[in-house]
């Protein structure tokens, strides 16, 4: 006979906060919003902590190496999608590594011999403005110049002319040690009105830019999240058929996080990839899978050695997994479940495994209510979708702008690996759908707005950290009669004309 829940299957807009005594201490500038997203025991720094609960999806129309540098920069995570080659993949993760805090790794080199049309070419791929002159036009030789827009003019210069010719030569160059701080290489751009300072070495190879303008960003952007090397943190999503030859490239490229992507991660398939993982790369990197809805599928993914368990089947915006299969399960219902059985093996074991809620966000309020129901961290596909920073097309439909947005599962992604479905296998029907989302500019702008939102929640709540949240928070369930009662209602809204 079938196993039946008991409980309703039910979702985060079924519920609202409770509110507790806001104390004097609870204020948004005192929130804290740092929380774990690898494994690790009790009394134990955990080995990764994003400076926001947020990751982005791994999806295509999401999260690309642009979004993944914007969303760094505010102290979240993107999982750079995986339904791509594998070098393109990489090389993605590549590009967000190449940026750092202050100390920037040049990628844009050439040789004094090379010519201003290979400068041109260079600026057009890259989208640099200063460009490095080395002996052989790599990092592994010395600096000899730079070349910046005020060396050359277009509508003067031939395209054919040599760079030794126009460049700024280093003689000329304000240039500092390896060893210089990052607060001594500021003050020396601001002392010498430099836009960018070369740093090099004893045998004086360049080794990082530091520009001006970062300057300014690491100003406007306190809670980046970077590694040890101070370069942006970024993950990418993998499948269950080729990661032996995706993981090695990824880890190459320096990623920070894995995760495998699959709409219903209770498999014998991820639990091998994630084992496999574990044995050849130790501590090298980390790596999550998912997704699942109950105690059962955690505790697998526990067993098979996953840094995080994704939790949720079904609530994304774009997924018709539930229309399709009849599979999925409300992701508040889901949510809950799956973080009694993280803390019950935590009290068991000592040993934390971070829970990721993927789904089902409808409203800010609700990332508040997943935190405060047990989640970790939140990944959201439609919210990020949104933005300027996204690599979807943005279009104009009537009289509003939009950014188009579809699923992992649809026709469009063509991503029919992480379904699991076994040598030579392909999906017969879909389960996402191709639409569009509005347009909503800039990631920061946005980002701002919802942590804000958050932060407040949070102090209504008597609460300025994500753990004290979890331990404090009051929740209730409303009917659907309160639903409409929480928004406007029984007036008639005015247009805003300003």
């Amino acid at each position: 006979m079938a196993f039946y829940y008991k409980e309703v299957s039910r979702t985060f807009s079924e519920y609202l906060l409770v509110p507790n005594l806001t104390r004097k201490d609870c204020i948004p500038s005192k929130v804290n919003l740092k929380t774990p997203i690898a494994k690790f025991r009790k009394d134990e720094q955990p080995p990764i902590e994003i400076n926001i609960p947020f990751v982005s999806a791994i999806m295509q129309s999401v999260s690309d190496d642009n979004l993944a540098i914007a969303l760094s920069k505010c102290g979240g995570l993107s999982f750079i999608f995986g339904s791509q080659p594998i070098e393109e993949q990489a090389e993605m993760v590549s590009r967000v590594k190449n940026f750092k805090a202050g100390f920037v790794v040049s990628n844009a080199n050439l040789s004094p011999d090379q010519t201003l049309k290979d400068v041109v070419e260079l600026k057009s791929k890259l989208g640099h403005a200063t460009i490095a002159i080395t002996e052989d036009g790599t990092l592994n030789t010395k600096l000899v110049g730079i070349v910046t827009s005020r060396d050359y003019r277009m509508s003067r210069d031939s395209l054919d002319r040599k760079i030794k010719e126009f460049m700024t030569p280093f003689s000329k160059l304000i240039v500092s040690s390896i060893h210089t701080s990052l607060k001594e290489a500021n003050d020396i751009i601001w002392e010498h009105k430099l836009n960018c300072l070369p740093i090099i070495d004893d045998q004086q190879h360049l080794v990082y830019f530091v520009f001006r303008k970062d300057y300014e960003d690491h100003k406007e952007n306190p809670l980046q999240l970077l590694d040890s090397e101070k370069r942006y943190m970024v993950g990418a999503g993998i499948n269950t058929r080729d990661y032996k030859d995706r993981v090695p490239a990824l880890v190459k490229a320096g990623v920070d996080v894995l995760c495998v992507d699959s709409s219903d991660g209770f498999s014998e398939w991820q639990a091998e990839t994630i084992k496999y993982i574990k044995e050849e790369y130790k501590d090298t990197v980390k790596i999550g899978g998912g997704n699942v809805v109950d105690k059962e599928g955690f505790m697998y993914f526990v067993e098979a050695g996953a840094d995080f368990v994704k939790v949720g089947i079904g609530g994304g915006s774009i997924c018709i997994t539930r229309e399709t299969k009849g599979i999925g399960r409300g992701q508040a219902s889901a949510v809950i479940e799956v973080a009694q059985a993280r803390d019950d093996y935590f009290k068991e074991t000592g040993i934390y495994i971070p829970i990721c809620s993927d789904g089902g966000v409808v409203h800010d309020y609700h990332t508040v209510l997943a935190l405060a129901m047990g989640a970790d961290f939140i990944m959201m596909g439609r919210y990020f979708a949104r933005f300027d920073e996204s690599p979807a097309p943005k279009t104009k439909l009537g009289n509003n702008y939009v950014k188009e947005y579809w699923g992992e599962g649809s026709k469009r992604a063509r991503n029919w690996e992480r379904y699991d479905l076994g040598e030579g296998s392909n999906l017969k029907f879909e389960e996402g759908v191709d639409s569009y989302v509005p347009y909503a500019g800039k990631l920061k702008d946005n980002i701002d707005v919802t942590l804000s939102k958050i932060k407040s929640t949070m102090c209504s709540c008597g609460a300025i950290s994500i753990k004290e949240l979890q331990r404090v928070a009051r929740i209730t369930i409303v009917s659907s009669t309160s639903i409409v009662e929480g928004g406007a209602h029984d007036v008639i809204l005015k247009e805003n004309n300003y």
